[in-house]
């Protein structure tokens, strides 16, 4: 992400009058005030405090925030919109994995754009394209579902030109010691607008008619879009450096092991969100038959992940990272068990409001310690944008992953039994995320994490 700098400066930022601070590297992306100092975070702290935000990173939340509501007023429902005109699992299931196949390759693609010419484009590119998906959906209407294909590849080529730029610009404006508040403020934000977005379209989707209450949330998305790509103007435009290597993922595979074992800890954190970002909403669908239900769904699970994420970004430090992960993945998997006694409201609920509750505890550390690794040295960082994409390829193979198996299970069987099994070893994937992140961490691989 972006620093708010002109320059992308290469040597230590140290004070020649206070030799015995040691700032941040400039190539970890701390952003520098015209008087030279990294902003947010490299003077001197109060022990146990966190650098705060600076004003780029405040700007770059608001555009997050606009991003995710315009997705949350409409993105909760497509996947219902999906079911109720054919009721098949496998459909929805084809979808994600459209949706997933056309972001990695707009990762990959977009990487040239974001390393050699304006990053910013490229992410209002993703917002328009957004827009165009919503625009699409209302103009197939009850045939959306016949086209899934191709709205899955729009959609997918929307949030891979937002999430690279993002993410380069988030590296940008953060540092070390911000980046788990940053996280935590991101994931603050986004609780608090899936608490109220899709209550709101659950609301007038049940209100009005069902169509007119989907053509209305679904025109309320592009209005928010729109707006998002107005203010992303604020954003500082970022001076591109460097020739992008279109290669450098697979090279660094095949011979850098803790990108490798890195590699390994993000597909297995792909593989439970391939599945479980579209499943437990639509189960709550298919349980109880109302949008209304699954605004109310959303309500109280986003409420409780809001003050989980607000506690877990206060008081997660890179020294606690590796056991609040573990924390987090255990607790991700036991909160499937009540699933096997039966699967209702009640249980869903139960799921939610757990995984609202020790996600956090999990996803920022997985988050923070991966743009700590990119911006490790110089020369990783110089290539932060390869290492991003790198990092997206890796998530979006374990979506692909676990996406895959999903459509191979329910194409054989639609059992509740097998349905269980299927959740509880796609869920199961958190401890083998933890387990590849702490054995690169636990080696020195990853610097300043533990």
């Amino acid at each position: 992400m972006h620093s708010g700098s002109r320059h992308f400066p290469h040597e230590w930022v140290k004070s020649p009058s206070a030799p015995a601070v040691m700032k941040y590297p400039a190539w970890q992306g701390v952003p520098r005030t015209e008087k030279g100092d990294p902003a947010g975070g490299g003077a001197p702290k109060r022990k146990g405090r966190s650098a705060p935000l600076e004003a780029q990173a405040k700007l770059l939340l608001t555009v997050n925030g606009l991003f995710a509501a315009a997705n949350a007023l409409s993105g909760t429902f497509v996947n219902v919109y999906l079911w109720k005109s054919k009721g098949d699992f496998s459909l929805i299931g084809w979808f994600t994995l459209v949706t997933h196949l056309t972001m990695a390759l707009t990762f990959w693609i977009a990487g040239k754009w974001v390393k050699e010419h304006n990053k910013m484009n490229c992410l209002r590119a993703g917002v328009a394209v957004a827009a165009l998906f919503y625009t699409l959906v209302l103009w197939f209407g009850d045939r959306a579902a016949d086209w899934f294909v191709p709205l899955g590849m729009v959609i997918g080529m929307s949030s891979g030109l937002f999430w690279i730029a993002f993410n380069v610009v988030y590296f940008e404006v953060t540092g070390p010691d911000t980046r788990d508040k940053f996280n935590g403020w991101a994931g603050l934000v986004g609780s608090f607008i899936g608490m109220v977005a899709p209550w709101i379209s659950g609301f007038l989707i049940v209100r009005l008619q069902a169509a007119q209450g989907y053509r209305l949330i679904f025109t309320l998305s592009l209005a928010v879009f729109l707006v998002g790509v107005i203010v992303s103007f604020f954003l500082k435009k970022r001076k591109s450096s460097g020739t992008y290597e279109w290669f450098l993922t697979w090279r660094c595979l095949r011979k850098d092991a803790a990108w490798r074992t890195i590699g390994l800890a993000l597909m297995a954190q792909g593989a439970r969100e391939g599945v479980f970002g579209f499943m437990i909403a639509l189960l709550v669908f298919v349980h109880t038959g109302s949008e209304m239900s699954l605004g109310n769904f959303s309500l109280v699970t986003s409420a409780v992940a809001l003050l989980s994420f607000l506690v877990a970004g206060r008081l997660l430090k890179p020294g606690s990272r590796r056991k609040a992960m573990l924390i987090g993945a255990a607790m991700l998997v036991l909160i499937i068990l009540p699933f096997f006694w039966r699967v209702n409201f009640t249980t869903l609920l139960i799921f939610g409001i757990g995984a609202a509750i020790f996600y956090p505890l999990y996803g920022i550390p997985m988050t923070s310690i991966v743009f700590d690794r990119i911006g490790s040295d110089e020369e990783s960082a110089k290539r932060r944008e390869e290492y991003i994409v790198l990092r997206e390829l890796a998530l979006n193979g374990g979506r692909l992953l676990g996406t895959t198996v999903f459509i191979v299970v329910v194409s054989l069987t639609q059992s509740p039994a097998a349905l269980n099994w299927l959740l509880l070893a796609l869920g199961s994937s958190p401890l083998l995320a933890w387990y590849w992140m702490s054995k690169a961490s636990k080696a020195g691989q990853v610097r300043k994490t533990a």
